[in-house]
């Protein structure tokens, strides 16, 4: 199991195919690399949760992320526009999103960038590569990369 830096890690996972979000969750727990994984499947519920709006406005329930992995097609709001909406917000921009996705079309790319995606990833095909990206993306955001501090007081979170 990799060091932590002694708080609690939640990754917010917004993706809506089951079979990506199992593999994603447990790639992540199996390398140790969080604590907490949301998980949801659309774009609207994704924008609710960051608002802490409905059921989501409980912080207790719904801690702020430290991470957000964002796939880019998404039902209801797309991904680009979850994205759009939360860097937009300046209670929600300082929290990194991964662009975790099966398009390797340049214009979703530049898209991404273009509204301040901090990584843009493709997902591979084969099951153990995917899961190594898992552990590489987990170790980078989550224990080396410093976070801000106060990443886990709610209090600034939009709503």
């Amino acid at each position: 199991m990799p060091p932590t830096k002694g708080s609690p890690v939640v990754v917010l996972l917004v993706e809506d195919n089951m079979a990506h979000a199992e593999l994603v969750i447990r790639s992540l727990e199996d390398h140790g690399v969080v604590n907490q994984i949301v998980h949801l499947q659309d774009g609207e519920s994704a924008l609710a949760y960051m608002r802490r709006q409905g059921i989501y406005a409980n912080p207790e329930s719904s801690p702020r992320p430290d991470v957000i992995l964002l796939d880019l097609r998404l039902p209801r709001v797309d991904g680009l526009e979850v994205l759009k909406e939360i860097k937009a917000e300046p209670t929600l921009a300082t929290i990194p999103v991964v662009m975790l996705t099966t398009s390797h079309a340049e214009e979703d790319i530049t898209r991404a960038y273009a509204h301040h995606v901090n990584s843009y990833l493709v997902k591979p095909i084969d099951f153990e590569k995917f899961r190594e990206l898992m552990k590489s993306l987990g170790f980078y955001w989550l224990i080396w990369n410093e976070r801000l501090d106060g990443s886990h007081d709610d209090s600034d979170r939009g709503g």
